[in-house]
């Protein structure tokens, strides 16, 4: 089924009420029993975590539209189960929670989302795990920095902001050897455009805040597991209670249903712009793996079956006050962090603290997100931008 068709229907086959095309809102923390003997069944039910038969004990737990988003994430992804965060930054660091321990060494990508990677270098660290980063080009070679204790391999594709598109089956299959874990950070294609499971991956971080819900209105996250990864990911949540609200939760599953019609109009649009891009005066180089003067375009072209709306664009030598004359007086590119929603943003991109194997060597780097406007439009408001970049020079 292709996933045009899986995504309207995805994640409802096991609930209570599949006559219900749209899982309603359960606000609730408390689940009563009818009796001991039903309260020890369902206990009973719950521990053995079959699939086919969600066990509600508590509000944290298997709610019914919990489960619809758990399972039409499973699904888009291409793994076995997921678990829901409350942000993807609290999915980052539960992932790495369930897969590290104290003595524990990590290899993590160089190009990874930063508050993800301050988690690592942070919060792992004070639990006794060395964090290793590593070139995020570096294919198969990551081998040579596998040693015995090397338990997680940390990837993301393409990297934040410089969007470096990584070897992973090369990576995975060098892991693997070594008895380490993959987990993949698969934020910027979903698995609409990659499945990074058919790919190596054990383990895929997706923050739903992003495309997912692709309305700027939730913050969530979720980690999707293998059958083998599953249990650990399952513990280590439980253990943290990690979880999202009801209502960001029925709007989270409403945004899934039009993902597949959402991402080909991201990919059409920034398809137009990044060319156009390529021809102004003021660009260096356009950062986006699908153009095929990317250095990772043959890697997306043999990984992804399409692309999104984030791209960077590095600028020719201009000053940090031309690029913020450009940026300031946008119409439709707004200045924020996050992106993935219906709206165009922008932002200046600092890699000076976020870098120390791949450091940054060119000009000012601008990170934009392409969103539902016409490109015309998105063209013309980039042209004024160029416009004031140069008046203020």
């Amino acid at each position: 089924m292709k996933k045009t068709t899986q995504l309207p229907h995805a994640g409802v086959a096991n609930l209570s009420t599949p006559h219900i095309v749209n899982p309603p809102v359960h606000r609730a923390s408390t689940v009563v029993f009818d009796s001991v003997a039903h309260m020890h069944a369902v206990q009973t039910q719950w521990e053995k975590d079959d699939p086919r038969f969600p066990s509600p004990t508590y509000g944290i737990t298997d709610m019914p539209n919990q489960v619809a988003l758990q399972n039409a994430l499973a699904e888009l992804e291409g793994g076995y189960r997921a678990q829901i965060y409350s942000s993807g930054l609290a999915a980052v660091t539960g992932a790495l929670l369930a897969f590290t321990k104290a003595g524990d060494h990590v290899l993590y990508t160089d190009s990874a989302y930063g508050p993800g990677r301050r988690s690592a270098l942070r919060l792992l660290q004070r639990f006794g795990v060395e964090i290793e980063p590593y070139d995020p080009l570096i294919g198969g070679d990551i081998r040579k920095l596998i040693r015995p204790n090397t338990t997680v391999v940390y990837c993301e594709s393409p990297g934040s902001y410089t969007f470096e598109i990584q070897d992973v089956p090369a990576i995975a299959e060098a892991a693997h050897g070594h008895g380490a874990t993959v987990l993949i950070d698969n934020a910027w294609a979903t698995g609409f455009y990659f499945n990074a499971f058919a790919h190596g991956a054990d383990v895929v971080i997706q923050p739903v805040t992003k495309y997912i819900a692709g309305h700027s209105d939730l913050l969530m996250g979720a980690v999707i597991a293998n059958e083998k990864a599953w249990p650990r990911l399952r513990e280590t949540t439980l253990d943290l209670g990690q979880m999202a609200g009801p209502d960001d939760l029925f709007n989270a599953l409403r945004g899934l249903r039009t993902l597949g019609v959402r991402l080909p109009r991201h990919h059409d649009t920034a398809m137009q712009v990044t060319q156009w891009l390529q021809t102004r005066p003021e660009v260096a180089r356009v950062l986006y793996p699908a153009l095929p003067s990317d250095p990772g375009h043959a890697l997306w072209k043999r990984d992804f079956t399409g692309a999104t709306g984030l791209f960077g664009v590095e600028l020719n030598p201009c000053s940090d006050e031309q690029v913020a004359a450009m940026l300031d007086h946008y119409e439709l590119f707004r200045l924020g962090y996050s992106w993935g929603g219906y709206e165009s943003l922008a932002m200046p991109a600092h890699l000076a603290n976020i870098r120390s194997v791949r450091k940054w060597t060119g000009g000012p780097l601008v990170r934009f997100h392409v969103g539902l406007e016409d490109a015309d439009d998105l063209i013309a408001d980039l042209t004024t931008g160029f416009d004031r970049l140069k008046q203020a020079g």
